[in-house]
Parts: structure tokens; sequence; C-alpha cells
């Protein structure tokens, strides 16, 4: 059995990887969470992990009093992450919210880790950093996102070089349909309320933005070693098909299943086998009839911002997502509008220079100005 470490274990897709080891009995050796250590000492009792790591450091040492009865040891900040991200496992899953998963990626794989890849921000900000690494160390990275896992499934046995064109499904969100002037003045609970889909607020509301659409376009690209131009996004309201692709002969093959992540995370971990799945299973019958829409990109601008900031590479993308996890945190305190998150992150991400050869502090430093241009326009 397989040995785990979990990296944002407290978040959506941390309890429900925790479910999955749960019913399948892998040992689980270390979490790391950002600040609900209520959450997370119940996590590292109940699997008697040997650590844990906290981003905030206020609330590690909170955590150490909790958990002085025990032999756990608790870190803190970016640096205990990456430690834990380092101890010996088998596989990393890392689920953190944002950039803030680079780093524990990488440290993760310098220490010849597989990945579990829930965190698209890794491959977004440092995709070319992130596969150097992981070719160099013989390290495989495995996608947890519902979308990337069923392209990834939709390829297994398929010739190399034999991808013609992804189709990359998307929920449209609680906004499909609505115009720009519908969406003028919506709040963050109607931009929250996603219909098909249980995530974290950032990720929710960048579903209702199609922002997270416009990243998985660009995680695509690196994952696939495939052209923006060959991924067309369709808008899917039922969430059953997660993902297909093209072959060269014309045929096209995807993965269909209920919207439960829990499938994903569990082949991830069992890859390249299937474990028995215990979970909600789909009745196409009960579904009756899948509908596919192209986006509205004049009223959900993010997509098309995304997909210009990946064809034009560089740290295009980097500046991108860093504007928009500013200007949606900015959304979600009452900050801003809904419809100025895709105005900031134009302006702001390009108000940065963009560099075509970098590495890793020019991302973070990228990520940093691309956030306080962010704030510099309100």
């Amino acid at each position: 059995m397989k040995k785990l470490i979990i990296l944002g274990s407290t978040g959506s897709i941390g309890t429900q990887a925790l479910e999955v080891c749960r019913r399948d009995g892998y040992t689980v050796v270390a979490l790391a969470a950002g600040g609900n250590i209520e959450l997370l000492e119940k996590q590292a009792r109940e699997f008697k992990v040997k650590a844990v790591a906290v981003f905030n450091t206020q609330k590690a040492e909170e955590l150490k009093i909790k958990l002085k009865d025990t032999d756990i040891k608790v870190l803190s900040g970016q640096d205990g992450v990456c430690e834990i991200a380092q101890m010996d496992a088998d596989i990393v899953l890392n689920s953190i919210v944002g950039i803030a998963g680079l780093r524990p990626t990488l440290a993760a794989i310098e220490s010849g880790h597989d990945i579990a890849l829930a965190n698209k921000e890794t491959l977004v900000t440092g995709g070319d950093i992130v596969k150097k690494t992981a070719k160099e160390k013989g390290v495989k990275i495995l996608p947890v996102d519902s979308e990337h896992s069923a392209i990834f499934q939709s390829l297994q046995g398929a010739p190399e070089k034999s991808l013609k064109k992804i189709l990359l499904t998307a929920s449209g969100g609680p906004f499909f349909g609505k115009t720009r002037k519908d969406l003028e003045n919506v709040t963050v609970k109607e931009a929250l309320a996603h219909p098909n889909w249980s995530m974290g607020a950032k990720i929710t509301i960048d579903s209702a933005t199609l922002m997270n659409k416009g990243l998985e376009v660009i995680e695509a690209v690196h994952l696939f070693d495939i052209s923006a131009d060959d991924i067309e996004v369709l808008v899917h309201r039922q969430s059953i098909l997660h993902s297909a692709v093209e072959l060269s002969d014309g045929a096209v093959i995807g993965q269909l299943g209920t919207p439960d992540m829990r499938l994903p995370i569990q082949y991830a971990l069992t890859y390249p086998e299937r474990s028995n799945y215990a979970f909600e299973k789909l009745s196409l019958s009960d579904i009756g009839t899948l509908t596919f829409q192209k986006p509205d990109t004049e009223t959900f601008r993010c997509l098309p911002l995304c997909i210009k900031a990946i064809n034009e590479g560089g740290l295009r993308p980097t500046a991108v997502n860093g504007a928009n996890e500013e200007a949606v945190r900015l959304f979600l305190e009452g900050k801003i509008k809904f419809l100025q998150i895709a105005e900031l992150v134009e302006k702001a991400a390009y108000s940065v220079n963009n560099i075509k050869d970098f590495g890793l502090e020019d991302v973070l430093e990228c990520d940093k100005l691309s956030r306080a241009a962010v704030n510099s326009y309100i």
C-alpha cells in the first residue's frame, strides 16, 4: 500500500482524498494545511501521521499545544510545507490553492516523489520549470483535476503522438447564459452558488468567471504537450463528460462519470491500476441528455485572456494568475464588483514585463508585481 502525503488536507480535495484513504487503507505520512487547525488536528490524530505543517505560523503554534500529547511534529510556513513534501513517501497529493502550491510541488519532485496534482497553478505559473525538474528526477505528474484526469484516462492505450485535439468541458458556472448587464451587480453569494460541484471559494469564483477553464487550458498545454489552438472548450452543463480527446484517425474518446472528485483522486493514487469504486455510480438513463455549447467569451473574458497568455508564453500566464488571485480576493471581500475581476486581470497582467527565459525567482517576482498592480488600479 502506498505511503501518501497530502498538501491542502483540510480543503475540498484534501478531505475527499482522505475519504479515499480511509476506505482503501493508505498510509498517510504527513499533512499540510492553511489555517484550519481544528480539522487538521482531527485528521492528524485519525491517520496517526508523523508530521503536519501549517502555512499560518501563529496557527501552527496553537496546533503544537493541541498535539502536545502526541509525537506528531508540527512545522510552519512555506518552508515547513516544503519540508513535509520531502518526507519519505510514494506520492504527494498537492491540493493547495494558488501559486502557494508551486514551491512544495518542486520540493516533492526534487525528493523523487510522484505528484498527484490538484494545484493547477503549479503548471500555470511554473510549467516549464516543473516539467524539466520532473523529467530529470524521473517523476510522474498525475492530474487530479477532473478534466485533466479525463484527458489522461482517455489517452491510455493511445499511440504516442496520436493526440490531435482536446475537448475540454466546462460546467459554465452559476452565470451561464447571463449577459454583462445581468452580471453588473451580482453578489458574492450568487457567484459561489455553483450548480454541480462543491469546491472552495476561490475555485468557485474562478468557475463563475471561466478563469478556471482558462487556467485549465494552460495546464493542459503543459500536461499534454499540445497547442492551445488544439484545445476546444465546450460548455457541458450536466458535468458528466469530464473531457475528451480526438485522435489522429478522427476517433473521439472521453471519460464520463458523476460530478465527484473522488474518482479522479482515486485514479491518481492507484495508477496504473484501477481500484473498486464505492461511491456514486453513473446512470446514463437517469441523465437522459447531454448538451454541449460554445462558451460566451465576450461576457466571460477571463477565458480568452488565459488563451492569449499561454500563446504569448513566458511569464504572461504567471501574471494573469497572480492578478486573478488578487482580484478574486478583493471580490470575496466585497471591495470590487464581479465584472471588475477580468478588467483588473487584463490591466495588471499587461503592466508586468514578460520574460521568456525565467527561473523560480522570476515567477515569484512576477506574481508579486501583478498582485501589486491590481491593487494600484482600485
